[in-house]
């Protein structure tokens, strides 16, 4: 199989080790995946992240995205948004993210969210690049904002946890999904459910590592090397050969974020 993981925190993996980099994309390559979507993301004032530093030394093998999280949305001074409008403009910024709603931990409160988030759906559209989504508890605000902002088509849910009828509405607009390892875990039921209807092209596969890790390698630090197992478990859930689904994948995920093999 050869696959891509869709989103992963290489830097967090890395922790400023150039060299602990390489050796996770070793162990990747090892295991056919051929490329890695790494998320950049605010860290504190003035600070993105090595996500770019670590897309210089591996261009061949890293897709970058800028982002500021949800999380962080009530802490970042207008200094720091045009840093990071600054940065998305750059050639090898593919895409915008992660970037969202999350009501769950509410870190930042939700009409801060709120903006932020918008301000990624309009520079996404004026720098023509796709958005990289995440979504925990706020469905109905995420559909909403994604319809009023007219970006849907642009934009994958990262990580998507939710049932048949949150994918459709996430269908509707566009969206791709991005499935984790969480599908393999034992409650996700009504996930291995949605994830039989969605559509072949709009289907991508990620590790959010180093969180997530799937079946049989939960409890773990997860790695882009464990989006295999995830690829076997989709391909299971969904009636098909694990090969196929890692190619159909694969084409996905590269048109998505507009990166060539």
């Amino acid at each position: 199989m050869q696959l891509i993981d869709a989103h992963c925190h290489l830097d967090t993996l890395a922790r400023g080790s150039i060299e602990l980099a390489e050796a996770i994309l070793e162990r990747a390559k090892a295991s056919g995946v051929a490329k890695v979507v790494a998320i950049g993301q605010w860290r504190r004032e003035g600070d993105f992240g090595t996500t770019l530093h670590l897309r210089e030394r591996f261009p061949e093998v890293l897709v970058a995205t800028m982002g500021i999280h949800p999380h962080e949305a009530g802490g970042v001074l207008e200094e720091d948004w045009k840093l990071w409008e600054a940065l998305c403009a750059r050639e090898e910024v593919h895409a915008l993210g992660e970037t969202g709603l999350d009501y769950f931990y509410k870190h930042s409160e939700p009409l801060q969210q709120q903006e932020a988030f918008r301000r990624h759906c309009r520079l996404a559209k004026h720098l023509e690049k796709p958005l990289v989504v995440h979504m925990r508890d706020a469905h109905e605000d995420c559909v909403r904002i994604l319809q009023e902002e007219e970006v849907g088509s642009q934009a994958v849910i990262h990580c998507f946890t939710g049932d048949s009828q949150q994918a459709e509405d996430y269908l509707q607009l566009g969206c791709c999904l991005s499935i984790s390892g969480i599908v393999t875990y034992a409650n996700a039921e009504a996930l291995r459910e949605a994830v039989q209807g969605i559509p072949d092209d709009r289907l991508l596969l990620e590790t959010d590592s180093p969180y997530l890790a799937p079946v049989p390698m939960r409890g773990k630090q997860n790695e882009p090397a464990f989006v295999a197992y995830t690829a076997k478990a989709v391909a299971k859930i969904r009636g098909t050969d694990a090969e196929r689904l890692a190619e159909l994948c694969t084409a996905n995920t590269l048109r998505f974020f507009r990166a060539t093999t």
